[in-house]
């Protein structure tokens, strides 16, 4: 899992990344490269009310659910979004730190 993100770091242009942070840095662009994780983050970034649940997602797809929660446990995975189960589903959010770090780190 990525090391917690952290609101100070700086553009890949500031600095050089150690192999560390470009390692757990992939690892995010890794779970980001798939267009329908890519896509699920829109969403549920997007979403009003800062949340969305996992039913109102499955809906957007012409995938199975089963793949659908895989998508999702590789982006909570990545550290990108959070999961609050309610009953019988669950809600997700974005982490937005991780969103501000991933926006920093690619500042020119």
């Amino acid at each position: 899992m990525p090391s917690t993100p952290s609101p100070t770091t700086t553009s890949i242009s500031a600095a050089p990344l150690s192999a560390e942070r470009a390692a757990s840095t992939a690892l995010v662009f890794k779970a980001l490269a798939d267009p329908v994780r890519l896509r699920l983050l829109s969403l549920i970034s997007s979403s009003p009310g800062g949340e969305i649940c996992v039913c109102d997602l499955t809906g957007e797809f012409e995938l199975s659910g089963p793949t659908i929660s895989h998508h999702l446990k590789v982006l909570k995975a990545a550290g990108l979004i959070d999961g609050e189960r309610r009953g019988t589903w669950v809600y997700y959010r974005p982490l937005p730190d991780a969103l501000a770090e991933i926006s920093a780190l690619l500042r020119p």
